[in-house]
């Protein structure tokens, strides 16, 4: 029978399929943890019975300090469970318990690890107003190096070294579209958007087999740091960022692809899903990413 509030709920929990040892541990952990409805003391009390009646079989001491060891909710959750939903979902209540009743087996508590956030893209209006920076550059060199900096990040979505390792040679037309021949550590092809294809391919020409946004060896440093500092010194524009000129480039592909429409009918709150089903994916060719990511037709 089901009381009207948390504390009847539990006094009253007696079920078939767990025993008195197993019950009577779910009752006293869970009642030291103050549940705030019924269902959740049905939850938890359902998830601290299934730990115990899996100690008792395997041997171990039906007891807080013990059952509510992180190594054994581990144990429990891999050995005793199926379901990876499932398992996520008895560690997670286990682990609640666990840290009310037995705190000191979770000290020192995890650190909070801030994730790290999409960069904001750069607007229409603000990309114009670095291309025309660009153009009023007081040198030739100065000017293709800044317009090989804008296009590969905002037209390619290049950063870091991929974006320093990219040679005028690395750029050509194919498939009707003007791709990016990336080396390094993820080597790969990357269209252009066609809006930036006429003035990279003219920063490419002038670079040739030299690097597109300046510099002479393969490991220097500092290279485009450089470059936005001269820059910024003759605008009045804030200084150009390099890893809005990714989000730039990636927030133009995902509109352009219809994430958002796909995230919200599918009704995805986190990504992992989709990444599963990407991965099963075949790979596209050249031509079809240049078709899918900007090229011309």
């Amino acid at each position: 029978m089901v009381g009207d509030s948390p504390e009847v709920a539990i006094a009253t929990w007696r079920p078939r399929s767990f025993g008195d040892e197993a019950a009577g541990f779910a009752r006293s952990a869970v009642s030291g943890c103050r549940p705030v409805s019924v269902a959740r003391a049905r939850t938890l009390l359902w998830s601290c019975g299934s730990l115990a009646r899996f100690g008792g079989s395997v041997g171990l001491e039906v007891s807080p300090e013990v059952l509510f060891h992180p190594s054994v909710i581990e144990r429990f959750v891999l050995v005793a469970v199926r379901s990876p939903s499932r398992r996520r979902d008895l560690r997670t209540n286990l682990r609640f318990v666990g840290r009310r009743v037995v705190p000191e087996l979770y000290l020192p508590a995890p650190v909070h690890l801030p994730r790290t956030r999409a960069a904001d893209a750069y607007s229409e209006g603000e990309i114009a107003g670095y291309l025309s920076l660009a153009g009023a550059q007081p040198t030739i060199a100065r000017r293709h190096r800044l317009f090989g900096l804008i296009c590969l990040g905002a037209g390619a979505g290049l950063s870091g070294g991929d974006l320093r390792a990219v040679r005028g040679s690395d750029i050509a037309h194919r498939h009707g579209g003007l791709v990016v021949a990336v080396t390094g550590r993820a080597p790969r092809v990357v269209p252009v958007l066609a809006s930036y294809e006429d003035r990279l391919a003219a920063s490419a020409r002038f670079a040739g087999e030299r690097f597109v946004v300046g510099g002479v060896a393969e490991d220097r440093h500092n290279v485009t740091t450089r470059l936005l500092s001269a820059v910024a010194a003759t605008s009045d524009l804030p200084r150009l960022d390099i890893s809005r000129l990714r989000a730039t480039w990636l927030s133009a592909q995902a509109r352009a692809l219809g994430l958002a429409a796909l995230f919200a009918a599918a009704g995805f709150s986190y990504p992992q899903q989709l990444y599963d089903i990407v991965g099963r994916l075949s790979s596209p060719d050249e031509a079809e990413l240049v078709a899918r990511l900007g090229g011309r037709s």
